[in-house]
């Protein structure tokens, strides 16, 4: 019996030495991982102004799509914060207001724009390569970025014929220059006898309207004829079609 006793001791003195042991052990590895921590710089979550340039980006790009489906009367910030993971006082933080961050849609719109199709028509081509090569960079960015019409569109529809100081000031600063050079390469496309005379004010907006038409369209199309618009091969379809179009209609 003694003998037992003494097993059962000496038993529960190594698993309490063990135990110690074991948690020395846990303490010592805690405290190195503390320590490693500390030394780490701190990084900024995501949707914190510490990320000024991912937070801006993921705001504007659910407040593109936010205008695009209700329009600026309709769309909502709190919607918008919630879809670009922040919250609304940082959206404030950004966009004093609702029509502030509107102004920065369109903005992003027309400025991505101008940055694609600007430089070829400033380019040395020939004028109707130039003209086709303006036509597939529009009809890419458009199919790249499918929510931009509507955004552009519901704005027209609200403000009428009458326009607004805002449509104002994205005619005056983005339609009005690549208008200008559209006009230009028209121009010396006759004069050179590669493009048969055309009058800018009607050809310009019908060649507009035959990039642009197409996705606005999509929704009701895939509705009506069950395809999809926007696939990847009907997209490539499409824009054969566009600058086999343009290339008619222009030729002499």
């Amino acid at each position: 019996m003694k003998a037992y006793r003494h097993l059962q001791r000496r038993a529960e003195k190594l698993l309490d030495n063990n135990l110690r042991g074991e948690k020395r052990r846990i303490q010592r590895v805690a405290r190195a991982k503390e320590r490693d921590l500390r030394r780490r710089p701190k990084r900024p979550r995501f949707g914190t102004r510490g990320q000024p340039e991912e937070s801006r980006a993921a705001i504007l790009e659910a407040a593109v799509a936010e205008f695009a489906e209700y329009g600026i009367d309709g769309a909502r910030t709190d919607r918008i914060a919630r879809e670009a993971g922040v919250n609304k006082a940082l959206l404030y933080y950004y966009f004093k207001d609702k029509d502030a961050l509107y102004e920065a849609v369109l903005d992003q719109v027309f400025g991505g724009m101008r940055e694609e199709v600007v430089p070829v028509l400033e380019s040395d081509l020939p004028p109707k390569q130039k003209l086709l090569e303006y036509v597939a960079r529009y009809f890419d960015y458009i199919a790249a970025n499918p929510e931009f019409p509507r955004v552009v569109q519901s704005e027209m529809m609200r403000v009428g014929i009458h326009g607004s100081p805002r449509m104002l000031r994205i005619a005056r600063e983005y339609f009005a220059p690549i208008y200008s050079r559209l006009s230009q390469t028209l121009r010396e496309g006759a004069e050179k006898r590669e493009l048969r005379p055309l009058n800018p004010m009607d050809f310009v907006p019908s060649m507009v309207g035959v990039v642009i038409f197409y996705f606005t369209t999509a929704t009701t199309m895939k509705a009506l004829l069950k395809v999809d618009p926007l696939a990847k091969d009907r997209i490539a379809e499409r824009r054969k079609f566009v600058l086999d179009f343009i290339s008619e209609a222009v030729r002499l």
